[in-house]
Formats: C-alpha cells, sequence, structure tokens
C-alpha cells in the first residue's frame, strides 16, 4: 500500500510535466470619473471601472503538439474595479470562454468569442481602437461584440489576405435557424493599407426575421497619423433600416496619442431618427504599462433618436460625457 501511494504521488508530480500548457496570466486595471449630462433624470457624476477598457483577469494557453500544430484556450473574467464585481451580468469568463486548434492552415476555435465583426470594427475602423473612451464608435454604430456557442475559423495570411466565418448555435430543438447567428470577415493588409469587410447576422427566436449589418472598413497609417473609415448598412427587425458612416484619425506624438472621430447615423424609416456624434480622446503613456487619459463626445439627436454616449462598460445616460482616468495592464 505504501509503494502504491508513492508510486501514484510521483505521477500526480509528474502529470503536469507531461501535459504542460505554457499559460499566461494577464489583465488590465481601469478607473476613472465620469460626468454625463443631457439624461433623461439629470446630469450624473461618478467614479466607474472600465471606462478606457474593460476591466479584466485573463488566462491564455497554448501547448505545442507538433508539426504546426497547437491547442489554444482563452478565459478572460470581467469584473468592476470600482465595487469589485463581476461584470458581463455577473459571469466568471464572461469576455471569453473559448478552446481550439491552430495549425498552418489557420484556426478553429469553440465557445463565447468575439465575432468577425467586431474585430473589424474595433480594429481596422474606429481610432478609438485601443480604447472605449466617450468618443467610441458602440455609442452610435452595433458592435455584435461576442456570441456564446460558436465556432470559428480563422484562415492563415495568404499574399496580404486573411478570412474569419463564425457560425453560433441557437440551441433550439425544433429548429436550427431560431436564435442562431452567423458572422465572417475578409481583409486585406499591405504595408500602410488595411481594407476588411464584415457581415454578421442573428436570426430571432422564431427563425422569421433577422438583424443584419455589413460593414467596410479602412485604414492607412501616414508618417504622422492613422486615418480610418467606415460604412455599415444595418437592416433589423420589422423594417428596421439605418446608415452608419464614421470618419476618424488618430495622431500619436512620443508618449501622447490624440483620437478624432465623427460618425454620421442616417435612419431611412419613416421616423427619421438621424444622430451624429463627434469624439475627442487624449491618452498619455506614463510606461508601457500605465496610461492617462481623457475624453469628451457629444451626440446631436434628432426625432427622438435617443443615442447616449457610454464608455467601454457603460451605455451612458445623456448626450454628453466627459472622461478621465487611469489604466494599468499587466
Amino acid at each position: 500500500m505504501k509503494l502504491t501511494m508513492t508510486a501514484l504521488a510521483a505521477l500526480l508530480c509528474a502529470a503536469p510535466a507531461l501535459a504542460q500548457t505554457n499559460v499566461t496570466v494577464y489583465g488590465i486595471v481601469d478607473a476613472g470619473a465620469v460626468s454625463e449630462r443631457g439624461g433623461p433624470e439629470g446630469n450624473v457624476t461618478k467614479i466607474s471601472s472600465g471606462v478606457a477598457s474593460g476591466s479584466r483577469l485573463g488566462f491564455r494557453g497554448k501547448e505545442d503538439l507538433g508539426n504546426g500544430m497547437a491547442v489554444v484556450f482563452a478565459l478572460e473574467n470581467g469584473f468592476l474595479g470600482d465595487t469589485g464585481a463581476l461584470g458581463q451580468g455577473g459571469l466568471l469568463f464572461g469576455r471569453q470562454a473559448m478552446v481550439g486548434l491552430t495549425s498552418r492552415a489557420g484556426s478553429l476555435t469553440v465557445g463565447r468569442q468575439y465575432t468577425p465583426y467586431y474585430r473589424t470594427l474595433k480594429d481596422v475602423a474606429d481610432p478609438f481602437a485601443a480604447v472605449s473612451l466617450a468618443g467610441r464608435s458602440g455609442n452610435i454604430m452595433t458592435l455584435n461584440t461576442r456570441t456564446d456557442n460558436m465556432v470559428q475559423y480563422g484562415s492563415p495570411t495568404i499574399a496580404g489576405l486573411r478570412a474569419e466565418v463564425a457560425y453560433a448555435v441557437g440551441e433550439v430543438a425544433d429548429d436550427s435557424s431560431k436564435n442562431r447567428t452567423m458572422s465572417g470577415s475578409i481583409g486585406y493588409t499591405r504595408a500602410a493599407l488595411r481594407v476588411q469587410g464584415a457581415y454578421h447576422r442573428v436570426d430571432n427566436a422564431t427563425g422569421t426575421d433577422a438583424v443584419r449589418n455589413t460593414l467596410l472598413a479602412a485604414s492607412y497609417k501616414f508618417k504622422r497619423l492613422t486615418a480610418h473609415l467606415a460604412h455599415a448598412r444595418n437592416a433589423g427587425l420589422a423594417g428596421a433600416d439605418s446608415r452608419d458612416t464614421l470618419a476618424g484619425v488618430s495622431v500619436p506624438v512620443g508618449p501622447h496619442t490624440v483620437m478624432l472621430s465623427h460618425i454620421h447615423h442616417e435612419d431611412r424609416t419613416l421616423l427619421g431618427r438621424d444622430a451624429r456624434q463627434w469624439g475627442l480622446g487624449y491618452f498619455y503613456s506614463l510606461s508601457k504599462r500605465t496610461d492617462l487619459y481623457a475624453a469628451y463626445a457629444i451626440i446631436s439627436n434628432e426625432n427622438n433618436a435617443g443615442f447616449t454616449v457610454g464608455n467601454a462598460t457603460e451605455r451612458g445616460t445623456g448626450d454628453r460625457a466627459a472622461n478621465l482616468g487611469i489604466r494599468h495592464t499587466f
């Protein structure tokens, strides 16, 4: 019995070495002051978490299987730095929870993941790409951020071209089209130019209608600034129809970065609920891991359009908002 227990203990100690995975622990702690104006219940001044980037604690892992193939996973928790509460409605890993395989043929992942549409908007279209301050595109444009039960394939980059396709099952017993999500993107990168298109569709609970978003985005890095341009077409439930156009720049100068964007929302229904947003942001890097930030945005709503100025973790309450805070990554 003593020999058996000794052998078992040796096996347990050796098991992690036999199946060792390269795991990275990372995160962001972000907190700042938010001042919102023009809301229906009056002005609001508060301390918020995740103003520029959602506060998070994450684990990324990769196990090399040989011949260019590897297992990858990501578990990312969102939390509120001002109160310590869980984010994303209380989910433990509400930001990401996925596992999959990568090889020379691309990647295949399963779980709760960011959609190809969201990455196109965030990484190519929006000059507030690294942050989601008051001027973020998501105040007006549809984000389609992340989806549960998603299977996603990403191709390798060939001659500057790369594609992603994703399908999330609705898990409805009698009809696979109910509550399903389909998303995809294709992009081209060459030197300073990046152009990418994306499509996203979410079918409703009865499988009789769907929300559809189509996006074309481009960015170009000049010597002193990066220019961004995007146009989206949105077809909603019950005949909703709109267009969004974004133009902006980001200007890095040493530790300073200034971001400016303008978004025009055109409502093509008889309601005519158009809107325009101007956003201005500023970042100062204290180090490679710590930033100070400030931002201001204003939205002009027509015919009770109702868009509000939010940030990375909040939708906002009014048509004007200012942010001031600090972000640390680890």
